[in-house]
């Protein structure tokens, strides 16, 4: 029989790391949603989603390149004033600009934003 010691309500097995009724094969996806459930109650909530302006792409004199297979990118969006990053892809970009594409629960959403505000992620096999 294996000790047991109570952690803030879980209970949770002697040497074990996580609490009883824990799922360590599922626990990414439900840690995504988690993230999901909060990026929408913390950021959605603060206003629409912010893309840059036809002003600030200038895509009437700046080539923009149109991804077959969007790339996986982290990337800093703003929902009013309020600034988070999200796993989006790279769908189309210009020299200076990004147009990002994400999901928040089911919700896909799409702007423009600054290339410096992107970063490539690596594909895993």
């Amino acid at each position: 029989m294996q000790d047991t010691c109570s952690n803030n309500g879980s209970l949770i097995l002697a040497g074990e790391e996580s609490a009883i009724g824990s799922n360590k094969r599922y626990a990414h996806h439900y840690d995504r949603l988690m993230n999901e459930r909060i990026l929408e109650q913390a950021v959605v909530s603060a206003g629409p989603l912010q893309s840059l302006t036809p002003e600030e792409l200038r895509l009437d004199s700046e080539p923009v390149t149109i991804d077959p297979r969007p790339k996986p990118v982290r990337a800093w969006v703003r929902f009013g004033l309020k600034p988070a990053l999200v796993d989006a892809v790279a769908a189309r970009w210009t020299a200076d600009a990004v147009g990002v594409v994400f999901s928040i629960r089911g919700t896909e959403y799409r702007a423009w934003v600054w290339a410096s505000a992107v970063t490539p992620v690596q594909r895993t096999p």
